[in-house]
């Protein structure tokens, strides 16, 4: 399942070369303090593509009604055998508020997220603008409706949002890409560890490097990587999911988790008189819903790979089974289902809408066009009367391009300075209760 980049609207299809050289030769540039420092040393990153450069091995790969009323999440829940549990909306509310955190705590001593400058000593320019230049390149030729946005931005969050954009990528071509197959948990586990190297300032390429040097900058956590990983460690033995608590965490993992690492780059408006916490809850709710626009536009594609990603209680109470998606024909039981399905969507797609304006100026336009586009999708779905196994939905050129003067125009709306929205709990109810 494609990770749900935030402003990813119609990424092409990309193959990577897996060359299996991960081993213990990294490059020492030092803690993050003193990447561009050392880099003055004139050291040369190993040459790369866009190669993971993981090791891996052969493994057997697991094939990982009624209107429907969707459970209210609790922040506790018993399991089986009566011991309690966080929920997944606990779980992921509680990295919110660490990642929320770390803005704040940069707000307080600096009065704004500018960045850090940059060292500048000999050699540092020239390697550290090529590194940059190359997620540019990666940016723009797979992924050509981000990269416009992007430009939109300043130099600055531009090139960190470049970094952050290939290295997701790179994550996911892991456990979705041609090599895929010959992925273990070993190789993601290496691929982790490469992950802290380069929060420490010892990147193993050029394209880690532009990311060591950009968490360097900003106050990006690493958790929210660390849980992209464990997503795709999810695709490798997880193909069922029995209700929306399961698929909500998944959701989280894949894609929720851009929107924390985003935030921190695209700032927080001046103006905004929102909790840093209320920004952090709808940047998470966009990747939400774009990973459950991608899961209901691809249910075809997913279940000829053998996965499902749609809640298994939802589909009974639909009076639907497994069966009835291999089979791949539309009923009125299935339109029924969809619809519910699309309509959760929506609110998670309302939800987001809500942080964007307490976007920094710079940000706003961008997201705004990825996000009406990308909710556009629903409406294809509905266009093709909910055949989402042998027709993909998709936004048309003509429709993207009436949809950027609107986000414009939504993007000039400037923050209100007499409230602040969002309550957790209002999050919650909203999401998960409604339908």
């Amino acid at each position: 399942m494609s990770v749900a980049l935030l402003w990813v609207v119609s990424p092409n299809t990309e193959v990577f070369n897996f060359f299996g050289i991960l081993d213990s030769s990294r490059f020492a540039l030092g803690n993050r303090s003193s990447i561009r420092a050392k880099m003055g040393r004139k050291q040369k990153w190993k040459s790369c593509s866009l190669s993971t450069d993981v090791k891996y091995s052969s493994v057997g790969s697991s094939g990982l009604g009624s209107e429907t009323k969707f459970p209210v999440l609790s922040r506790v829940v018993a399991n089986p055998v009566g011991e309690i549990a966080v929920s997944s909306e606990q779980k992921v509310y509680d990295v919110v508020l660490k990642q929320a955190a770390l803005v704040k705590k940069q707000l307080k001593s600096n009065g704004d997220l500018d960045v850090k400058p940059d060292i500048v000593l000999p050699g540092n320019l020239s390697l550290m603008s090529d590194a940059y230049d190359r997620c540019g390149e990666v940016c723009a030729e797979y992924a050509k409706t981000f990269y416009l946005g992007t430009l939109l931005m300043t130099p600055e969050r531009r090139r960190a949002i470049w970094a952050i954009y290939v290295w997701c990528r790179r994550t996911d071509e892991l456990v979705d890409g041609p090599n895929a197959s010959h992925i273990t948990p070993t190789a993601l586990d290496r691929w982790e560890s490469r992950l802290e190297d380069l929060f420490q300032g010892r990147p193993f390429d050029m394209l880690d490097a532009a990311l060591s040097d950009t968490v360097n900058k900003f106050p990006v956590d690493i958790q929210p990587f660390k849980d992209m990983i464990e997503g795709m460690r999810m695709d490798l033995r997880k193909s069922i999911y029995q209700n929306f608590d399961e698929l909500y965490l998944y959701c989280y993992y894949v894609a929720g988790t851009v929107g924390l690492m985003s935030v921190p780059v695209m700032g927080i408006s001046p103006e905004s008189q929102a909790t840093t916490e209320s920004v952090y809850n709808a940047a998470l709710a966009l990747g939400i819903a774009n990973q459950l626009t991608n899961i209901l536009r691809d249910v075809g594609e997913d279940a000829r790979r053998g996965r499902i990603y749609l809640p298994q209680d939802e589909l009974a109470q639909a009076g639907l089974s497994d069966s009835d998606i291999y089979a791949g024909k539309v009923t009125d039981k299935w339109r029924s289902f969809m619809k519910n399905q699309i309509k959760r969507a929506r609110m998670f797609f309302d939800e987001a809408e809500k942080g964007v304006t307490e976007l920094s100026e710079a940000s706003r336009w961008p997201v705004w066009a990825s996000l009406l586009l990308y909710r556009q999708i629903l409406d294809e779905i509905e266009a093709n009367d909910y055949n989402n196994f042998t027709r993909r939905a998709y936004v048309s050129k003509a429709k993207k391009l009436l949809a950027l003067p609107i986000a414009y125009t939504k993007s000039v709306i400037r923050p209100s300075r007499t409230s602040s929205y969002s309550t957790r709990a209002q999050k919650t109810d909203s999401l998960t209760s409604k339908v």
